[in-house]
């Protein structure tokens, strides 16, 4: 299956590689830097020592990585809780495949939930396009991620689509690893969380059999993951009038850089992740004789089932749902304090809007209330199916 393929530019760091790998962090002036920020309280000599005694990414995972983000949750949310555990087991290996809401921590803390709870740690698929300075490449490689190049020519895309997917079929048919994986590329900035169907036409690009057969060999877990509150919501406004105002509009660098950081350090309320069932579980015998694209559809659909019936609500949901539709369908699940809470952020955060010269409030406004009344209607919307 991986013959073919060399995936040295995209795979993790190799255990064998890790002491090469922190020695050259530890060069970097950039990282040391961003060390000063995520470990205030110790000095650059006991770090610099306490990396260079890692033996494998597993322990520089659980040694170096998680006890920041546990800090950075305490600092930042309201509580990380994880359900539906009982659905996957540490002897099979998954691809776990979940809506997108912050660029960095959804597969992060994903982790480190895992760990907690005694399951093992998941490869992460993580795009190119974020990987702006060299040292962040080994950095997050060395932190079991795998690479998406998204910026290629056209004629070079379907031969690292195929790459991609044979990667994705060898870790978890051979090297026996889970991998994580977005529904889609980048985040659904309205919260509109569809999986697409032409990631799921890459998946199948390997495997040897059918489309259904090689979905199925990766055996998927969807996953909902649910935030309270989203510190990047009105940066994702002012990029909606932005690109409303200027369609040819690009993001820059800088931008990705600032939601990045607004991600990882705002305050996020709760954080729930809720696993749903292996859809190999679900999928019905005859979607044996669907053609290619009828089948792509289907499993689409089926995981999108699972991620729209698994999500957690807040107080916040309902009132976005409410005031977006001008409703009281959902007034007794919130409260008119909890209301006037939330109004008030939904202003604090319109008016850290500061580089438009000419805000639509009302527009902005609405971005924000689609953010967070999507999922609960979505949720309505949707069919629970084959369960």
């Amino acid at each position: 299956m991986s013959e073919n393929y060399d995936f040295s530019e995209i795979r993790p760091i190799e255990d064998s590689e890790v002491h090469e790998v922190i020695e050259g962090l530890l060069r970097e002036d950039r990282f040391r830097k961003a060390i000063g920020y995520v470990y205030p309280n110790m000095t650059w000599k006991q770090f610099s020592a306490l990396m260079l005694s890692m033996e494998n990414k597993q322990q520089f995972q659980t040694t170096i990585i998680a006890p920041f983000l546990w800090t950075l949750a305490d600092k930042t949310t309201r509580g990380l809780d994880i359900s539906g555990l009982e659905n996957i087991n540490n002897e099979d290996s998954y691809l776990f495949m979940s809506n997108h809401r912050d660029i960095v921590l959804d597969a992060s803390f994903l982790n480190i939930l895992f760990n907690k709870n005694g399951y093992r740690l998941t490869e992460v698929a993580i795009g190119d396009n974020l990987l702006i300075y060299p040292w962040i490449k080994s950095l997050v490689r060395l932190n079991r991620s795998f690479i998406v190049q998204r910026e290629a020519p056209v004629r070079k895309k379907l031969e690292i689509s195929k790459r991609l997917s044979a990667y994705i079929h060898y870790a978890i048919r051979e090297k026996k690893e889970s991998a994580w994986i977005a529904q889609r590329e980048g985040r659904a900035k309205n919260s509109d969380d569809r999986t697409q169907e032409s990631l799921l036409k890459m998946l199948s690009l390997s495997g040897g059999g059918s489309f259904l057969d090689n979905i199925k060999s990766l055996n998927i877990v969807p996953i909902s993951i649910s935030y309270e509150y989203d510190p990047c919501d009105y940066l994702k406004a002012q990029e909606f009038q932005i690109r409303r105002d200027n369609p040819e509009y690009k993001k820059s660098q800088s931008e990705d850089l600032l939601s990045m950081e607004t991600g990882i350090f705002g305050f996020k309320g709760r954080v729930n992740f809720r696993l749903g069932k292996p859809i190999n579980q679900l999928i019905p015998d005859e979607w044996e004789t669907l053609d290619r694209t009828e089948c792509a559809r289907e499993v689409a659909q089926l995981i999108d089932s699972q991620i729209h019936n698994n999500y957690q609500f807040y107080p916040c949901n309902y009132i976005a749902y409410d005031m977006l539709n001008n409703t009281k369908r959902f007034a007794e699940r919130y409260s008119e304090a909890e209301k006037g809470m939330f109004e008030t952020y939904l202003s604090m955060q319109e008016n850290k809007i500061i580089r438009i010269v000419d805000k639509d409030s009302e527009f902005i406004r609405n971005c924000m209330l689609t953010m967070y009344s999507n999922p609960l209607a979505n949720s309505i919307a949707s069919v629970p199916r084959f369960e």
